[in-house]
């Protein structure tokens, strides 16, 4: 009896042993991990990172340049970093002087990418700026400007692209025409085909140009909005291309995925670019721009860069025909 007890009592001794032994690796690990992660660098408030309303009341004559804007955007000038997820890619982004094409072509040479950008010639203020930052990367950059409602030039933008890059397999379809009018009556056929053409017979020209020199693996992007989702009442025209863009997304995604090219869009909410300084909000819309949100402010070119990446980037190989969202809390998806 006395030796089964002791037997019992060096066992249950070994076992405690092992498990104080096991435990105290553990408990370092954690405190570790705890330090470490106890007050991360990169952790930012997005209710602050960035302008709020009330913005001054500012307007310019259409398309108008964001170097001219206060606050002025953030493309991503100073803070995109690449990884070389794009090394030897080449894009084609249509609206690359501003706005959400200029995050993006920031973004895409930064990741290794040859970008040719286009734009309305009296944007070539902020153009020459894009295609300084992406020279600086030592990536190929061309400036292609002209006007995207002219079905010839759309088809000269593309095999000039081409040419200049020694390739093609990237087209984000970006630019957009939007004027904001309280009535439809206040829309003259002149507005509607100008809205229409920058944004639906544009992007229907481009895509049939390019898809001869589209190889599987490509991508075509093109940029949708809430306003798809959820159309405000004094953007009818606009909002109506913004509903079309992300059909034609869903569609040509069914035509295309067997051939192996993929189709996305990206849905923006409110975004501080040259659209709503150059007709595309009313003074009153401006001066609270993107205060509805949850985060309380509009967003900035730069925080959709990465969505353009990721659906661009190889290994983002499974989505085709999805539409990304990024709005602050506010609209869809």
């Amino acid at each position: 009896m006395e030796n089964t007890i002791n037997r019992r009592k060096v066992i249950a001794g070994i076992g405690a042993g092992f498990a104080a032994l096991a435990i105290k690796p553990v408990s370092a690990n954690a405190n570790n991990i705890q330090m470490e992660t106890g007050s991360p660098k990169d952790l930012e408030d997005p209710t602050t990172k960035y302008p709020r309303p009330p913005f001054q009341e500012q307007k310019q004559e259409w398309p108008g340049l964001a170097s001219k804007m206060n606050p002025k955007p953030d493309h991503g000038e100073k803070s995109y970093k690449g990884s070389g997820r794009l090394k030897g890619r080449k894009a084609l982004i249509t609206g690359g002087d501003s706005g959400m094409g200029r995050a993006a072509a920031i973004a895409y040479a930064r990741e290794g990418a040859d970008v040719a950008i286009n734009y309305y010639p009296t944007e070539e203020p902020d153009a020459k700026e894009v295609i300084e930052l992406i020279k600086a990367e030592g990536r190929k950059a061309i400036a292609l400007p002209g006007d995207l409602r002219d079905e010839a030039f759309c088809k000269k933008l593309v095999e000039d692209a081409f040419s200049g890059l020694g390739g093609l397999d990237i087209i984000v379809n970006n630019a957009a025409r939007q004027q904001t009018r309280a009535s439809i009556l206040d829309i003259t056929t002149e507005d509607f085909d100008a809205t229409m053409k920058t944004n639906i017979y544009a992007p229907f020209w481009i895509i049939k140009a390019a898809l001869p020199h589209l190889q599987p693996g490509s991508v075509i992007i093109g940029t949708t909005s809430e306003q798809a989702y959820d159309p405000s009442a004094d953007l009818y025209d606009y909002a109506q291309t913004k509903a079309a863009t992300m059909n034609y997304v869903k569609s040509l995604a069914k035509q295309l995925g067997p051939k192996g090219i993929r189709v996305c869009g990206v849905a923006p909410g409110p975004i501080w670019t040259p659209l709503q300084v150059s007709g595309g909000a009313t003074m009153e819309k401006l001066k609270q721009f993107g205060g509805d949100t949850a985060l309380g402010r509009p967003g900035q070119p730069a925080e959709l860069a990465s969505i353009y990446v990721q659906l661009a980037a190889s290994d983002g190989s499974f989505a085709t025909g999805n539409i990304y969202g990024s709005g602050g809390g506010k609209g869809q998806p």
